[in-house]
């Protein structure tokens, strides 16, 4: 027996469920209300590390869309106040609110692995190429821990890592700039925390925000709220487009009102002029010069103390390689849910509702679901993962019919603006992309 691998019968094999956050924490829920074991392993060393990160970014879901319902019975059973159902709860609340008690349930906390970085998921002496008994092969997860490398044994995986890790670099071809890895440091690739944890690294500097979607709004507004206090604070946008259209009109072209009304704020700001506007800038080298980071589009470029690329994030498939996923070649979803999720056609309140049959893939018994079975869309809606999971766990169980019926209803209308997924902190208008999750 080749040493670390952690063997078990295989009637006693667990489903691996990967990342402890909000959906890997509501599919293991799932898990145990149908009699199935689960393995939750989580990277970092507590529950919902990735959300915490961006926890101080309000969310679009008030906590009536955050809270999946059967994790919300067995919470309750277990002493738990559900907060108010029409609040709007940043990262951190909705880690310390509902992540959190969650995996301290007693049916869950022995269930979960902390430190515990999955490295591959394969089939237990089956490679990519060989088809002979591979669907009767445990599926065998590597695990990287302080300990070294052991391998898991399962009978399903439920990979819910998100994409929160795996940022797209500011180069515009979708790959790093000519010099970008080298002035890393100068870069930011998510939504800083401006206005508290990074406010030393932002104040009083001139700084370039990169990206057009709703995450950069929501870092513009929280730069020129910065500037109220620290005056020398500098926002230079700059974006790919050759114009910005109808974007920063209140509601332009935006079924959310909320998340339409960012918007108008940003574009207060620039008619303000509190924001240097620069279109049609593609980086293609990013440089040092005179103790400033430097991005260049051919003879064009753009000097700043501070660079934050809200260019959106991807899949990490590496750790998948060795499994036969259908994937569509743009999106890098499912196939079957790459249609239904193309940011060219819908935004995070018009995906509608799907499951295992949408989700599933040549390599029986995996699952990618949440933000990271969306692939490069950036239109994930938390509760739509609650009801990936719920589906996917059901035909896990056998129950075809539960995991074929829809029981995700969301609000109609104007109302579907309040199940986006993440607003930023300043001002209930505002509101960033649905993709922050």
């Amino acid at each position: 027996m080749p040493s670390g691998v952690l063997v078990t019968t295989t009637a006693s094999l667990p489903t691996v469920v990967i990342g402890a956050g909000p959906v890997g924490l509501t599919a293991a829920v799932h898990l145990i209300r149908r009699g199935i074991t689960p393995l939750v392993l989580e990277a970092g060393e507590q529950a919902a590390t990735n959300v915490r990160d961006w926890g101080h970014v309000r969310l679009f879901s008030p906590w009536e869309f955050s809270v999946d319902p059967v994790a919300s019975e067995l919470l309750t059973a277990n002493g738990w106040t559900a907060p108010p159902p029409n609040e709007f709860p940043t990262g951190q609340e909705l880690a310390d609110r509902y992540v959190s008690p969650l995996a301290a349930l007693p049916a869950l906390r022995s269930r979960i692995r902390y430190g515990a970085r999955v490295r591959a998921v394969t089939r237990r002496g089956v490679d990519k190429l060989n088809d002979a008994g591979r669907d009767d092969a445990p599926l065998e997860v590597v695990v990287e821990t302080t300990r070294g490398h052991e391998r898991v044994l399962a009978s399903a995986v439920i990979d819910a890592s998100g994409t929160w890790q795996t940022p797209n670099p500011l180069g515009s071809g979708g790959v790093p700039a000519a010099g970008e890895r080298e002035h890393a440091q100068r870069i930011a690739y998510r939504i800083p925390d401006v206005l508290a944890r990074d406010r030393g690294r932002y104040a009083n500097r001139r700084i370039i925000v990169l990206g057009t979607g709703h995450s950069a709004f929501n870092v513009i507004v929280d730069l020129a709220e910065l500037c109220k206090t620290e005056p020398d604070t500098e926002i230079v946008w700059a974006i790919r487009r050759p114009r910005l259209g109808n974007t920063l009109k209140p509601g332009a072209n935006d079924p959310l009102p909320e998340r339409g009304a960012i918007g108008g704020h940003v574009g207060r700001l620039i008619d303000d002029g509190a924001i240097e506007l620069v279109t049609d800038f593609h980086t293609l080298a990013v440089e040092g010069e005179n103790e400033r980071i430097v991005l260049r589009d051919g003879d064009r470029k753009l000097a700043a103390d501070e660079v934050i690329a809200t260019t959106g994030f991807r899949p990490d498939l590496s750790i998948l390689g060795e499994l036969r996923l259908d994937l569509d070649d743009r999106v890098e979803a499912p196939r079957k849910l790459a249609p239904l999720i193309d940011p060219n056609l819908h935004s995070c309140g018009s995906v509608p509702p799907h499951g295992v049959d949408e989700l599933g893939h040549p390599e029986k018994d995996v699952f990618v679901v949440g933000m990271k079975s969306y692939g490069r869309a950036p239109t994930f809606l938390l509760r739509t993962g609650y009801e990936q999971v719920r589906s996917v766990v059901a035909a896990l169980a056998g129950d075809w019919t539960a995991a074929r019926r829809v029981e995700l209803v969301l609000p109609d209308g104007d109302g579907i603006g309040t199940a986006c997924c993440a607003p930023p902190r300043v001002e209930q208008v505002g509101a960033s992309s649905c993709a922050a999750a």
